[in-house]
């Protein structure tokens, strides 16, 4: 974390005890406020819970997931619309994205290999190449899909529900590849 980011938690933690907030977790929240097309997408936008995604010690992007009052409950299906959004920590091409979500939607068992390569030509078309400090930020659409936003623009949108539930499972499934990540994000997902 750098010394600016430090200091504006920190500044957040002060005010929220100055103001009685006891909760340390709705403390940290309360200084996050959605971007504006996170606003737009999700009914009362709460950040859920927040992590980093390292490969061989090597920092990959952060990940943020934000939740309408309806929430998240870990180990069951997800009903209600939330937002991912990935800010990068590395230069990725968006076809090798595309690619690596496909690979964890198979290791999760989703789709059928013609799903699959469906889905990884639809987010091929959309997943623009990456750098460090772009967002990808993906919203869940209960029964339609997902839509994508690249830093805060709409980008496009996959309307098929199994892709959405797919694609959001590779952060959220309790089976993914990265357990630490999900338990971060799912951190405080419960309905309100």
């Amino acid at each position: 974390m750098n010394r600016n980011r430090f200091a504006a938690n920190a500044h957040r933690l002060l005010l929220a005890w100055i103001l009685g907030v006891t909760n340390l977790t709705a403390a940290l929240a309360a200084g996050f406020v959605p971007p504006l097309h996170i606003q737009n997408e999700v009914p009362q936008a709460r950040l859920a819970g927040q992590g980093s995604f390292r490969w061989l010690g090597l920092k990959i992007y952060d990940a943020q997931l934000w939740v309408s009052d309806q929430g998240v409950i870990a180990n069951a299906p997800l009903t209600g619309k939330l937002a991912l959004d990935l800010r990068y920590a590395r230069n990725f091409q968006g076809a090798k994205i595309a690619a690596a979500c496909q690979e964890e939607m198979q290791k999760l068992g989703l789709g059928t290999a013609q799903q699959r390569a469906k889905w990884q030509t639809g987010m091929e078309k959309l997943f623009p190449d990456v750098k460090n400090g772009t967002h990808l930020t993906g919203v869940f659409l209960p029964d339609d899909g997902a839509r994508f936003y690249l830093d805060g623009k709409l980008i496009g949108e996959i309307r098929d529900a199994e892709f959405g539930r797919a694609f959001f499972a590779i952060w959220l499934d309790a089976g993914n590849s990265a357990p630490s990540l999900r338990n971060a994000l799912l951190a405080d997902a419960a309905p309100r």
